[in-house]
């Protein structure tokens, strides 16, 4: 087991937060009419994608009948089927569906998480339980650092609680602490002494060690959000798009299935 799949089994097993753990609890009990027959996953989500990712996506908190009932980020609701809609159409997803962990879905050089792993009531999580989830982020971009180069942020919370996140991991965030605006976009380089060391700077021989990396604000893909056309696919995309080819990762659109020709 690869050391990102260790920590996400670790975080699937959290209990830290005693709000947290009974209400994702019980929306998994008491569950939603469309979803009876479902069980739900009812457990911390961890983050999504490979191991080998230059681009990390980061939201608020999996959704109570989403990512808490499927143990994906993103999967099964809504802002779900914004976001991986604009990932396939850029080629950096290999399904514009996401629907449960078993649908084959793969990402393409990113991976998705959040700083709150557990669904929170009404998609609130208090500053305490974003700071007791927080090491979970810290340790994530620690063992990402040495490809990372690109981060899409998905709203103000997520934003606001990503920079402390990067500061602890080895980044040199500005002060004062840059705003978060739609289109943002800053470069957080690395601190002296972490640069060329440190467990989060250990890289296989030949592979490049951790080095700037280049954040960019986007608004949530919320249901408010998108139904109001406050964010809309296109402005999603050409967000995601600056970020991958930062990231080295050339998006694409995917070919559509060849037609047999008839002779």
């Amino acid at each position: 087991m690869n050391p990102l799949d260790e920590l996400d089994a670790r975080v699937a097993g959290c209990s830290a937060c005693p709000r947290l753990v009974a209400w994702r609890e019980e929306v998994g009990r008491v569950k939603r009419a469309a979803f009876m027959d479902w069980t739900y996953w009812a457990r911390p989500v961890p983050g999504f994608g490979p191991p080998d990712a230059s681009l990390l996506v980061i939201g608020l908190a999996p959704a109570a009948h989403g990512g808490n009932r499927t143990g994906r980020m993103f999967t099964g609701d809504r802002s779900g089927d914004v976001l991986y809609r604009a990932m396939y159409d850029l080629g950096l997803a290999s399904s514009p569906h996401a629907v449960s962990m078993d649908d084959g879905l793969t990402l393409r050089g990113l991976r998705v998480t959040s700083p709150v792993h557990c669904a929170p009531p009404e998609n609130k999580p208090t500053p305490g339980e974003r700071d007791t989830c927080r090491p979970w982020l810290v340790r994530e971009l620690e063992l990402l650092g040495p490809r990372l180069r690109s981060a899409v942020i998905l709203g103000a919370f997520g934003w606001q609680a990503a920079l402390p996140a990067f500061a602890a991991a080895g980044w040199r965030v500005p002060r004062p602490r840059p705003r978060f605006a739609h289109g943002a976009r800053v470069t957080l380089e690395r601190e002296a002494e972490q640069a060329t060391g440190g467990r989060s700077a250990a890289v296989a021989p030949g592979e490049p060690g951790p080095g700037p990396v280049t954040l960019h604000g986007c608004f949530h893909v919320s249901q408010r959000n998108t139904f109001t056309g406050r964010l809309t696919p296109d402005m999603l995309k050409d967000v995601l798009r600056e970020a991958a080819g930062e990231a080295g990762i050339a998006p694409y659109a995917p070919q559509p299935p060849s037609t047999p020709v008839d002779s």
